[in-house]
């Protein structure tokens, strides 16, 4: 339902008031007063702004041309894709394409080039594309730029990708952005196919070179490797001085910035050698960690590895948890040595009978199954949760009483740190191994989520609502499970 301030706002806009009419655009960009996010009706709303200012001028001569270009600067914050066939993209079309020419508002400039680079030649457009195309045949006099109302749909396109050049070349906002697009829209042709399956059936290095020139990434990665000679391929008999490790690194670099993983491992093991004349242990670790970003397996080891080392003069709350984190990456995907390390980082409680919590636990999860018929209380539901995590994970007594329920589980582990209580019981990270503790997480999570912030009470209360809750536990389910062991 639209609030009260949305209502004015938009009572006001239909009785012509310019403010009103940009505010309302505006929270239909942003959702502020909790309107829905409507790119198509910004628009709307921001042409109207635009004519009713510009029609005040021609009047009364009161608005200036400032007044005019900073409405239609509004335009450049629009998602120019999402507008296409509402009623005001013509005036969107036009806007932007002003905007785009434009030489004395660079950022506003820049921004409305993206937009329309966005909408010509982004790849994931291509539908919207071919009904644009449609809709300028149509269309007669569509922008008041002389110099693009004279070019068709080709040209227009030929135009968006010397924006998209532009803007992957300079400084603003938009660089990686375009920086992305190219890469999508990089060469695949006949030629570059043909020059890499004669590097891979002949061994052929001036194809290599070639390939790599014209832009294919797989190949600025392996010459930057061969180079480096940190290609398997390369004999090991060659001396390390024949590698030109500057080459080595100009071609990896250029294949890391179109986000090739190996790539950026490769320049931080270049990084680290002592013969290159760049040698950077911060830019090494650098590189490893983009690697590591990006899912490289090894780098990942290493990178938690690094971690685990400096834990000590780490400011992080749990020492040790992002270090686990890396380590975990690169277990799951098969490092023998991750094994090891994450064995150091976290402990390990896979087998819940082992547990001193088990039988009590069995009984906690007896009594949740049955909760309806035994009416327990809110409070009793919350502890039979903490006793089902607690045998799965190991805890104390403390640890069972006082952990924060909404906060122990993290993607790889448990962390359970009651300092807030007991300041000098270290905080502990517990890997989790197994579906049934993921399912005994995930229900207390649902359970506690729902809950009072103060119904468990101190520690004293908490403490004394264990001992009456296990009693009755005990009780109420010991007899059922020896009945069923005797039968």
């Amino acid at each position: 339902m639209a609030s009260r301030e949305f209502l004015k706002i938009l009572s006001s806009a239909r009785l012509g008031d310019v403010s009103a009419q940009q505010n309302l655009a505006n929270a239909y960009l942003t959702g502020a007063y909790k309107t829905p996010i409507q790119p198509a009706n910004a628009l709307i709303w921001l042409e109207k702004s635009y004519f009713s200012i510009t029609n005040q001028a021609l009047e009364d001569q009161s608005s200036s041309s400032s007044e005019i270009l900073k409405a239609l600067a509004q335009v450049a914050s629009i998602p120019l894709v999402e507008t296409f066939n509402s009623p005001a993209f013509g005036f969107g079309w036009d806007s932007f394409w002003r905007l785009a020419e434009a030489n004395h508002d660079l950022e506003h400039a820049s921004a409305a080039k993206w937009q329309l680079v966005n909408l010509l030649i982004n790849p994931q457009h291509q539908d919207i594309q071919s009904q644009l195309s449609d809709w300028l045949k149509k269309s007669s006099g569509v922008t008041a730029v002389e110099k693009i109302s004279a070019l068709d749909f080709g040209g227009l396109q030929k135009l968006a990708k010397n924006y998209l050049a532009e803007l992957a070349e300079g400084s603003s906002t938009y660089a990686s952005n375009a920086k992305e697009l190219l890469i999508k829209l990089q060469p695949k042709n006949e030629a570059l196919s043909s020059l890499w399956n004669v590097w891979l059936d002949e061994q052929n290095e001036e194809a290599l070179v070639r390939a790599a020139e014209l832009g294919l990434t797989i190949a600025k990665l392996t010459l930057g490797l061969r180079l480096a000679q940190l290609d398997d391929r390369v004999e090991s008999a060659e001396t390390k001085s024949n590698a030109s490790l500057k080459k080595a690194a100009h071609w990896l670099e250029l294949a890391a910035k179109d986000g090739d993983r190996d790539a950026w491992y490769a320049l931080g093991e270049i990084y680290r050698r002592p013969q290159f004349s760049g040698y950077n242990a911060a830019e090494s670790d650098r590189c490893f960690d983009r690697a590591a970003d990006l899912g490289h397996a090894q780098a990942q080891l290493r990178k938690g590895a690094n971690l685990w080392r400096k834990r000590e003069k780490s400011e992080e709350k749990v020492r040790g948890l992002q270090a686990s984190y890396w380590v975990w990456q690169a277990h799951q995907q098969g490092v023998p040595e991750a094994k090891d390390l994450l064995s150091k980082i976290l402990e390990s409680c896979s087998d819940p009978k082992k547990n001193e919590w088990f039988e009590l636990a069995q009984f906690a999860e007896q009594a949740l199954n049955h909760h309806s018929e035994h009416k327990l209380d809110e409070d009793w539901l919350l502890l039979c949760h903490r006793l089902i995590i607690a045998n799965q994970f190991n805890f104390s007594k403390a640890e069972l009483l006082l952990c924060e329920v909404g906060q122990l589980q993290h993607e790889h582990c448990v962390v359970v740190d009651i300092r807030w209580e007991l300041p000098k019981i270290l905080p502990r990270l517990i890997q989790i191994e197994t579906i049934q503790q993921r399912r005994a997480l995930l229900a207390a999570g649902k359970a506690f989520a729902g809950s009072e912030i103060d119904l468990e009470g101190n520690l004293r209360q908490r403490r004394y609502r264990f001992d009456r809750a296990t009693d009755w536990l005990k009780a109420t389910f010991a007899g059922q499970a020896t009945e069923a062991t005797t039968n």
